[in-house]
């Protein structure tokens, strides 16, 4: 029986978007079903003991930007170590990701989540505009009217805040977070453990 991932992603973590088309080929290559959900991590971090970046001591802050340029170097992906549109607003780009999720379905999602992020990361692109939006959703194929009025229906709003209080529920703490069944993998770096158990099915 095929297997299903539950993958808790911030529209704004390079380390989501350092793990996405991994992810992506992982779930295609064992079959396995995957969903996305760009939670709040914000509201996340305030419940369970994490803090935002800004709020995090000079030490934390300097080492993530280290690790940062390890993992592009490592994986081969070409980052902006500190973009220009970073923190993006996720008001709009979550609720058109989970409107595409809801009513299209999951890979188109993806797809989009998934550009999103190289918008932030590779582009210097701001997606919380909707003129730049517009561009991103076609390029994953999808209709930038259609999906620009299905993101603002309030409803993925709130399923947005339905999504979150989910994953804290299910002890979901951080981003990227990739979960299969029980087992909670957070981190672009534990998808070596998220391969093996997708391989034992």
């Amino acid at each position: 029986m095929a297997l299903h991932i539950d993958y808790y992603a911030s529209l704004n973590s390079p380390w989501t978007h350092l793990g996405a088309a991994r992810i992506e080929a992982m779930a295609m290559a064992h079959g396995a079903t995957l969903r996305v959900y760009p939670v709040d991590f914000g509201a996340i971090f305030a419940k369970s003991g994490g803090l935002p970046l800004p709020q995090r001591s000079p030490q934390r802050q300097a080492y993530r930007l280290q690790e940062l340029q390890r993992w592009r170097d490592h994986l081969c992906i070409p980052i902006t170590i500190k973009p220009k549109y970073f923190p993006s607003s996720e008001a709009l780009t979550a609720s058109c990701v989970i409107g595409v999720r809801e009513t299209i379905g999951d890979w188109p999602a993806i797809k989009l989540a998934h550009r999103i992020l190289k918008a932030v990361w590779q582009e210097e692109k701001n997606p919380a505009d909707p003129t730049t939006l517009s561009t991103l959703i076609a390029d994953v194929g999808l209709t930038p009217d259609e999906v620009l009025k299905l993101g603002g229906d309030p409803q993925w709003e709130e399923r947005r805040l339905a999504d979150t209080q989910a994953a804290l529920d299910r002890n979901v703490f951080g981003a990227p977070s990739y979960v299969i069944g029980n087992d909670i993998f957070w981190g672009q770096d534990r998808l070596g453990f998220v391969e093996r158990r997708l391989a034992r099915g």
